[in-house]
């Protein structure tokens, strides 16, 4: 069921409506949803949109968030995934955008994705930070640049968004989801980022300067989420001597 005043599901993909049947009462018997902002998700055409990430959960409260508002979420996959039997089945179905990760075959692989993304008018989620928060508070830590690369080669919208709350409900790296108390969790999406400046542009530094303004534009969302003030500088995993992907140790989780 869609958000009052949104559009119905742009497409019945059947493997959704069996997803749908499964995932969102579970969803609702364990956190309250509070959705804002889902006028800033087109209604139709393709899109990129950019959340904060900091719990294992996220990708399921955001899919659940997009699919209220009317779309069709989906996320850019390891190719090697469509590969596994049963699995791979499902992410084709389920339109999921497959991309080579490593070697010399994943050259171009961010214009071919970009150019699925405008041929099938389709909304795609990527997560700029690309991986878990390092940021002992949960605030956005310095992102990557493929999220604004894929918007820019596709000329699509890049929509930021924040959400506040999946932390109680699946810590970060917690490895068991605590549904009990149900939970409150607030999601709010963002007008589309104004990149014009940036077009055409494709040099590094255009790109860095591109994902600080929408690394800015998450944390000034979540800032409103958490009625707080975000940092002025996005926390640097390099410079605390931190991997940017895999595990890492945390000393614990701010409560919010």
């Amino acid at each position: 069921m869609t958000l009052p005043g949104r559009p119905p599901i742009e497409e019945r993909v059947p493997v959704y409506r069996g997803l749908a049947a499964v995932v969102l009462p579970a969803v609702a018997a364990m956190a309250k949803l509070s959705i804002r902002g889902n006028e800033h998700v087109p209604a139709k055409g393709a899109f990129v949109l950019s959340p904060n990430h900091y719990s294992e959960i996220d990708p399921v409260i955001m899919a659940v968030a997009i699919y209220k508002s009317g779309r069709i979420p989906r996320f850019m996959a390891k190719a090697s995934l469509f590969k596994v039997p049963v699995v791979g089945r499902i992410l084709a179905a389920a339109g999921q955008i497959p991309v080579e990760r490593a070697g010399r075959s994943s050259h171009g692989a961010p214009m071919q994705a970009a150019r699925q993304v405008v041929r099938d008018e389709l909304g795609v989620i990527i997560y700029p930070e690309g991986s878990l928060t390092r940021d002992p508070d949960l605030w956005p830590m310095r992102g990557k640049t493929g999220a604004v690369r894929m918007a820019l080669e596709a000329g699509v919208p890049l929509i930021p968004a924040a959400h506040w709350g999946t932390q109680h409900l699946m810590p970060r790296y917690g490895k068991t989801i605590h549904p009990f108390p149900r939970k409150r969790i607030d999601i709010l999406f963002g007008p589309p980022l104004d990149l014009s400046d940036f077009a055409g542009r494709t040099d590094q530094a255009a790109m860095n300067e591109a994902t600080d303004r929408l690394m800015a534009a998450i944390a000034g969302l979540l800032g409103e989420l958490r009625g707080q003030t975000p940092p002025t500088e996005r926390w640097d995993p390099s410079a605390a001597g931190q991997s940017e992907i895999g595990r890492f140790e945390d000393d614990g989780q701010p409560g919010g």
